[in-house]
């Protein structure tokens, strides 16, 4: 895809959520989200953190490579901590949030076509950059709209748009990544997604694969940003290596997420 053609759905993804939480009042923004610790400010900060990041990664490597530095004293803490520190009262957060946006969209438009910038994991083009923080947005937007349930505004925001074919695609290119994330070795070759949106059907990969992947494409999103654990999700896998993948999806850079418990053990 088109870097204009993604930074639009970034856009469109990010101006979504900016609707449903810039109609909080300030004691939501304080409300406990379903990631453990964190509220709807921390779920916020952390975007913004992100986008602040990535700004300076692709705008400025050595500054990136700096504040790379920073997190390996402790990588295990170290988004927490970032997200804690950057809470603010809602106005001034917000207003961050959506400076920081704009200056990653701009520092992206800017790097040479065929150039890629250093990240927390591989190296990543502009298109691949905007397409993970579409990942990212959505998957913490996902945690602050299910936070209030009886909000209608919060309902809209969970219904599946075409922005997930993103999210599809870089769950499915990081299959190896999620492997290694645990310390096991990746598959020895790619597998087959068939995922449905609508009535349309979103595929990656080989059609000859012996490890296959197939459900929604909702819930395929849900699994690789680790919002809900396999045994909620109407996914079917075929082949060992598949199977073994559903409880090391990862599609976001960094250690192992702590993961969701199946819901029937939370009720």
């Amino acid at each position: 895809m088109q870097l204009d053609e993604v930074l639009r759905d970034l856009a469109a993804e990010s101006e979504a959520l900016d609707r449903l939480v810039s109609g909080l009042d300030p004691q939501q923004w304080s409300r406990p989200t379903p990631a453990p610790g964190w509220s709807v400010a921390h779920q916020i900060a952390h975007l913004h953190w992100t986008d602040e990041v990535a700004t300076l990664a692709n705008a400025d490597p050595d500054g990136f490579y700096a504040r790379l530095s920073e997190s390996l004293d402790d990588p295990l803490t170290y988004v927490d901590r970032a997200a804690a520190a950057g809470v603010a009262p809602p106005d001034e957060l917000l207003a961050r949030w959506r400076a920081g946006r704009a200056a990653l969209t701009e520092a992206l438009r800017q790097v040479p076509p065929g150039e890629q910038r250093p990240w927390f994991g591989p190296a990543m083009s502009p298109v691949s950059c905007a397409t993970a923080r579409i990942m990212e947005t959505w998957a913490h937007g996902r945690d602050i709209a299910e936070t209030f349930p009886d909000d209608e505004r919060a309902r809209e925001h969970l219904r599946p748009t075409e922005r997930l074919r993103h999210v599809a695609f870089i769950g499915f290119r990081t299959i190896g990544h999620g492997f290694a994330s645990h310390g096991q070795p990746a598959p020895p070759a790619p597998f087959r997604v068939e995922l449905s949106l609508g009535d349309d059907v979103v595929t990656f990969g080989p059609e000859a694969s012996g490890d296959r992947v197939t459900g929604p494409i909702l819930d395929f999103c849900l699994l690789v940003t680790q919002r809900r654990h396999p045994a909620d999700l109407a996914l079917q896998a075929t082949g060992d290596h598949a199977a073994a993948w559903l409880g090391v999806a990862q599609a976001f850079a960094g250690p192992p997420g702590a993961k969701r418990e199946p819901r029937a053990r939370t009720r």
